[in-house]
């Protein structure tokens, strides 16, 4: 049996668009197999933002922490920057899910990883900039992709209310 408020909250969920952004990544810098798993860290170098909530770039300064778990499910671990077309600078984090296939381990390990792949993350965002305080009030939900033939990732970006 669910709680009562379960069921009404369930059916009050809304997701609004916030934006979509890409960003490019810089080769792949893979530490190697550890205890959770293998350590691969991508660092953007560009990027854009677009949106009806935000517009903007992606700052080449943040990064994507991977850990690769054995059974092909990636764990993200992001940090970046925006910098929006007014100037105004919100800081973003956000973690999430990657599954690359039973194989997706051992392919990455031999330099063959999956072409492309689906990603999901729950960004949440920082700023002081007065015209976008309610961003600090907010958690996402992405949807995204990840092309590592071209070293890019996608997502389209949601604001659950």
């Amino acid at each position: 049996m669910n709680p009562p408020t379960a069921s009404k909250l369930r059916n009050e969920v809304q997701l609004e668009h916030i934006c979509s952004f890409w960003a490019t990544l810089a080769a792949p810098e893979i530490i190697g197999p550890l205890a959770e798993g293998l350590r691969v860290n991508f660092y953007a170098t560009d990027g854009e933002v677009v949106g009806p909530k935000m517009r903007g770039r992606l700052r080449p300064v943040g990064g994507d922490w991977v850990s690769l778990r054995p059974d092909g499910i990636a764990v993200v671990d992001v940090r970046g920057t925006l910098e929006l077309e007014d100037g105004a600078l919100i800081y973003t984090t956000y973690g999430g899910i990657a599954d690359l296939g039973p194989d997706g381990y051992e392919r990455f390990l031999a330099g063959n990883p999956p072409a492309r792949f689906q990603l999901r993350i729950t960004p949440r965002y920082y700023t002081g900039h007065p015209a976008y305080l309610w961003a600090n009030r907010l958690q996402c939900l992405g949807i995204g992709e990840a092309d590592m033939q071209q070293l890019r990732v996608s997502y389209d970006i949601y604001a659950v209310h």
